[in-house]
């Protein structure tokens, strides 16, 4: 019923009369973020960590749609520059954002447009087009990552200390996060 409707995401299904549950559900996947910031270690090699924040920031975004992902995004940016130790390894501040994995971090907001437009427009329905917007929204936060990165590391070791070292995890990701979606509308279909 719902996999050929491309104007559906997951959050869509909740019924109008259970709307009120909208800001639970919404706070739900913003701690989801912030426990996918704190499954992080540090390299000690590079100043950017390795986290399940992107993850949990194209999740979100598949789920919710470009609006609602977006805004869940940039609450939980504003959590963090407000002072909440919400990012990787618990740190927060304007000094974070600005720092060599702020950009890691405006990424995921630019990523969620993009991914959330995506499942809004039915990519989250199939794995094959769920894998494409997962890749393309790692790429967007990559791209955003190595940009603010230039700032704190040299040219020639840029791609050494904020992209080689993600990518197998970064297909981990991308893999399951393409494969929740879907599952979970096949499911749903069955019903």
């Amino acid at each position: 019923m719902y996999a050929n409707s491309h104007s559906v995401t997951i959050y869509d299904l909740i019924k109008p009369s259970e709307r009120w549950m909208e800001i639970p559900l919404l706070f739900g996947f913003n701690l989801l973020l912030v426990g996918c910031a704190y499954l992080s270690f540090n390299l000690p090699f590079s100043p950017v960590p390795i986290t399940a924040q992107t993850f949990g920031a194209l999740l979100v975004a598949m789920a919710l749609g470009r609006a609602r992902g977006t805004a869940v995004i940039l609450a939980y940016l504003a959590e963090g520059a407000a002072g909440l130790p919400v990012f990787a390894g618990g740190k927060a501040g304007i000094v974070t954002l600005a720092g060599p994995t702020g950009g890691y971090l405006i990424g995921f907001l630019v990523a969620a447009f993009v991914v959330g437009w995506l499942a809004d427009n039915g990519w989250d329905k199939g794995y094959v087009k769920s894998i494409a917007a997962m890749t393309i929204g790692t790429a967007i936060i990559f791209t955003c990552g190595l940009a603010q990165l230039t700032l704190f590391a040299p040219m020639a070791s840029l791609f050494a200390l904020g992209f080689w070292p993600f990518l197998p995890g970064a297909i981990v990701k991308i893999s399951l996060a393409a494969v929740i979606l879907p599952s979970v509308w096949k499911f749903i279909n069955r019903k």
